[in-house]
């Protein structure tokens, strides 16, 4: 049986002129974002979080399976729980611990310009973390047996989907990744088929935040885009 087509949405009628300044629009807005890691407690509304997650539900993805499932944590004792498990994670990675770290020399130098360190204080005092986790398998039902298909790349689209979407709700956000992850499928209560992607961490910043110089550099279009 011939599977049931729609007409395509319908998009906004503009000129060329109009096009070319809503992309430059959106670009303005967009090239503000800057990762956080100083955060108030100040709450954030639920109905923020769920928009932006139904927004990271409309990405592109493979077969239509949309292998992705977000876990929103608010609870102060998930948080703490996530914060300690994580901070175990980064002294091992730093080495901390007094133990040779698992970083490579080389990988701690690119993270030294950030001023990164093992000690993750956002993770407890934003109002909301959002774990994301990408579905090996399940399909639309979930059911644990489908195969999935190209799923970083369509969690990837989502994440990149969500995080617009939360800038564009005037908040702060950070992306997450301890490694190894596994902790969070715990703490989430989430199947052993899903892969812990990144954590969002989202707020609003606190006073005292700031952002490095390194942070500033951004790669010129000359440099990020070809014209074939």
């Amino acid at each position: 049986m011939a599977e049931i087509q729609h007409p395509y949405p319908s998009l906004p009628d503009l000129s060329d002129e109009e096009r070319i300044a809503r992309a430059q629009a959106g670009f303005e807005r967009l090239r503000t974002r800057r990762s956080c890691r100083a955060f108030a407690d100040t709450p954030v509304p639920r109905e923020v979080i769920e928009a932006a997650i139904r927004a990271a539900g409309t990405a592109p993805n493979g077969a239509n399976h949309q292998p992705w499932h977000f876990a929103v944590v608010g609870s102060p004792e998930k948080k703490r729980a996530i914060r300690e498990a994580a901070e175990a994670e980064e002294r091992r990675f730093y080495g901390a611990d007094g133990d040779a770290p698992k970083a490579s020399e080389e990988w701690l130098g690119a993270l030294e310009p950030l001023g990164t360190d093992d000690q993750k204080p956002f993770l407890e005092t934003a109002p909301w973390l959002v774990v994301c986790f990408a579905q090996r398998k399940g399909g639309i039902a979930e059911d644990g047996q489908t195969q999935n298909y190209y799923v970083n790349e369509s969690v990837g689209i989502a994440c990149g989907m969500l995080i617009a979407t939360l800038h564009e709700a005037g908040l702060a956000t950070l992306t997450h990744t301890p490694s190894p992850m596994g902790f969070l499928r715990d703490i989430c209560g989430r199947p052993e088929w899903e892969k812990p992607l990144m954590i969002v961490v989202v707020g609003h910043p606190a006073d005292n935040a700031t952002v490095p110089d390194h942070a500033l550099q951004k790669k010129p279009l000359e440099q990020i885009a070809s014209w074939l």
